[in-house]
This record gives structure tokens, sequence and C-alpha cells, in this order.
């Protein structure tokens, strides 16, 4: 297991986007890949990751579960259960309705920097809820704090800078897209908008430290 640093985020987007921004502060993630293979093209596109799924610690009875070996390739997974990968949504309402501690419940599979990307993403969400009425805006601070972990965890993850700097315009890219298709002021948001929240978010951690 590699542990990666998972320090909380200031709120970056309008008052209102949560209503429990940090309800439990985020601190580590567990996170595990397949011992020399890693695919590290900074490739996301906004479809669902492969190769990508929360594991679960001890088993669960208020979370929809699947096989973890069903989507974690190369770790030698049997019956571990794991969070199924369209629950997302159901575990961040949950989570924070039972207040249950994330960490305690999952550790993270991925084998490739796309999966781990929005693994963090997703890790950020657990943390924060939303009711999803501004969407963009919503998925702009998960965004944000994935991109900040995987800088402040460069070295662990072998992340190099220039590869962590395509990743970020590609990130800063989907942002805005969502952006645009909104409906109302939200649709208005610009490119420049949108990256000074992902700067200010990496800002924030290399500040604190």
């Amino acid at each position: 297991m590699t542990p990666l640093a998972t320090p909380p985020l200031p709120e970056l987007v309008p008052a209102g986007v949560f209503d429990a921004f940090g309800w439990c502060p985020s601190d580590a993630l567990e996170w595990r890949r397949p011992a020399g293979t890693w695919d590290g093209a900074p490739r996301i596109d906004g479809t669902d990751p492969a190769r990508m799924v929360f594991v679960l610690h001890a088993p669960c009875s208020f979370l929809p579960l699947e096989l973890a070996r069903l989507h974690a390739v190369g770790l030698e997974l049997t019956g571990e259960q794991a969070l199924a990968p369209w629950g997302i949504d159901e575990a961040t309402d949950e989570l924070h309705a039972r207040r249950a501690r994330p960490r305690d419940l999952f550790w993270l599979a991925a084998d490739n920097l796309n999966a781990l990307f929005w693994g963090l993403h997703d890790w950020a969400h657990f943390h924060n809820h939303g009711p999803f009425e501004r969407r963009a805006w919503t998925e702009l601070q998960c965004d944000a704090s994935a991109l900040a972990w995987l800088w402040l965890n460069r070295e662990r993850i072998r992340l190099a800078e220039a590869t962590w700097a395509e990743l970020a315009g590609r990130a800063a890219g989907l942002a805005h897209a969502r952006f645009a298709g909104e409906a109302g002021p939200d649709a208005a948001v610009s490119p420049a908008e949108v990256k000074g929240v992902l700067t200010r978010a990496r800002e924030s951690l290399c500040s604190a430290g």
C-alpha cells in the first residue's frame, strides 16, 4: 500500500454549491497498484475510468457492492468487496448521512493515472457533500482537489511535473466544457476562472507545507 496525503483544501467555489463542505476532514488515502504495472499517460476525457475501484477494509451493509477483482487487475484479489463503480453518488450521500469516515471504509485500487485522478476526485466528493444543483462548480472543486493531491504526492506516485501539467491542462478543458453545457449564468464561467480555481488549490497546499 502507498499512503497518499490528502489534506483538506479550502472551498474555492461559490457559497452554496456544497451543503456540507468538509463535513469530514480528509487526511490520507491508501492506494495500491500492481507491481510493475503503471500507465502514466495523462489522458482524461470524463468517461468512467477503467481499473479503478474503492476496496472495502471490512464488510459494509449500506453501500452497493461488487467483487473488487472485477475492476482491480493484477492485485490477486479474491472475495474482497468493493464499492460498485456506479455507486459513487450513493456513497457520497450515505457516508455523509451516517457520518461514516471514508478512510475507515476504503482503500483505492488504480493502475493508471487517469484512474488515480478520478479516484482522488471521488475521494473529494466523499468528504464534501453537495446537492449537485450546480454540477459544474461541484465537479470543479473535486477536480481541483485531485490535481492538488497529485501534485503533493508526485514523488510517491513518480509523476513528472510535465506530465502533471499536461493532466492539469486536460482537466481544465474538461471542467470548462461542463460550464459551457450549463444553463444560466454558470455557462459564462471562463477558462481563466476555471484555471484560477485549479491554481489556487495547488497553491493552498504548497503554502500550507
